[in-house]
């Protein structure tokens, strides 16, 4: 399992237009068969920060999903909103219950 944790930090003003972009792109991450899971979440200490946890199958899996044609448009549309550089991690996964 191949988890991913992206913290983005989002432009004043830009909240509603990123979560509005952000669903619009999680409607279809939900078809992948490779996505086990993938949440969007405000940070509580920290304004105007996104943080994603995304779960997949394998490496594959998370390859297809950078490769569709929505995640690059959603790419795309999101340097209207996001005020930084995201921070990102990908971990294997060890154990889980």
């Amino acid at each position: 399992m191949l988890t991913v944790v992206a913290r983005i930090p989002i432009k004043e003003g830009k909240m509603d237009e990123a979560l509005k972009v952000f669903g619009e792109l999680m409607e279809k991450v939900a078809g992948e068969e490779g996505t086990v899971m993938y949440s969007l979440n405000k940070d509580q200490a920290i304004a105007n920060m996104l943080v994603v946890v995304e779960q997949y199958k394998d490496k594959a899996a998370f390859d297809f999903h950078t490769s569709t044609a929505y995640f690059k448009e959603f790419f795309t549309a999101s340097a209207a909103f996001i005020g930084g550089k995201p921070e990102m991690s990908m971990l294997d996964e060890i154990k889980s219950i």
